[in-house]
């Protein structure tokens, strides 16, 4: 996401400073063939976050990095003629076990995605995929995540589900103990006028009854409340969610981008990407992003692997 230059508020700087502690995760970067992609992956891996696996046209890599005075022995490269098979390759050596993260290198987000939804040979993992920013705001006291502003775009009830709870786990992993979940709307109350504050009740329901777990949900809030104490006092509304969320699930993909670009223009605000929902972690990383964003974005992905080698007692 291109924003005017930020100096950050220390947000991104904790969270690389804890992963200095973990080992860095093989990362198959999926066509890294322009100089925005093999420069990310010269950054995160020297900030320790990946091992990276390169997977695209051996030659053209080569060049490249050649280029960019980019030293490639560290780094193990898989020959594949084109994006497309890069894309496939890339998604083979995570079924495989042999990378834990899945990261875009200058290939387009859809043919990445197109392999990790691939019904025979692709990273399901029985929940819908959906699309995180990570929100590092000046103006707002701790790190905040925005979903889903990329994929899902008019997600329904059940859609909705799976994505809060992809942004849950995320957030327990990144050290939340209960995440606090604004389910945005345009009011506060609940109204057959406005579908999506069905939804939101349907959502803290649904919480209730155990269907979505491990975070704490509230909703329809207008987005004045969900991170205004002072809004929520005013409007009579008390919840232990207005002014303190963690997680901000929009309407709709169209609400969900323009909140996060209103963040990182007007706001100042860092945005780091990931897309949740399957067997690993995928980094979709821009052109237009940052070096602290892309850090973030390894580095996010990285407390998340490391949090599933946890759950499945693999070797950290």
């Amino acid at each position: 996401m291109s924003k005017p230059s930020s100096t950050g508020t220390g947000k991104y700087e904790d969270l690389l400073a804890k992963c200095r502690e973990l080992s860095p995760a093989a990362t198959a970067v999926a066509y890294p063939c322009e100089e925005s992609a093999l420069t990310a992956v010269r950054e995160a891996a020297g900030a320790g976050l990946i091992e990276p696996i390169l997977v695209g046209p051996a030659d053209s890599i080569k060049t490249l990095a050649d280029r960019l005075e980019i030293d490639l022995a560290p780094y193990t490269l898989v020959d594949v003629p084109d994006s497309h098979e890069a894309a496939a390759k890339a998604v083979e050596l995570v079924r495989n076990a042999q990378a834990e993260i899945l990261m875009k290198g200058s290939l387009h987000s859809d043919e990445l995605l197109g392999a990790v939804v691939a019904r025979e040979s692709g990273l399901r993992s029985g929940r819908r995929l959906s699309h995180v920013f990570l929100m590092d705001v000046p103006t707002y006291h701790k790190g905040l995540i925005i979903t889903d502003a990329a994929i899902n775009i008019a997600p329904d009830l059940e859609a909705k589900a799976d994505i809060v709870q992809n942004a849950i786990d995320l957030a327990i992993a990144l050290g939340v103990a209960q995440p606090k979940v604004a389910i945005l709307s345009a009011v506060e109350t609940v109204t057959t006028k406005i579908p999506s504050t069905l939804d939101a009740a349907a959502l803290c329901k649904m919480a209730d009854r155990g269907q979505i777990r491990g975070g704490l949900l509230d909703g329809p809030l207008a987005f004045d409340n969900a991170i205004s104490k002072e809004a929520a006092k005013t409007k009579g509304i008390a919840s232990p969610v207005a002014g303190d969320a963690d997680i901000l699930l929009a309407p709709d993909l169209e609400a969900g981008n323009m909140l996060a670009k209103q963040l990182s223009f007007l706001a100042n605000a860092d945005s780091a990407g990931l897309v949740l929902g399957a067997r690993v972690p995928v980094v979709l990383t821009s052109r237009a992003d940052s070096v602290r964003a892309r850090l973030a974005s390894a580095a996010v992905a990285l407390r998340l692997a490391h949090a599933r080698r946890a759950s499945t007692g693999a070797p950290a």
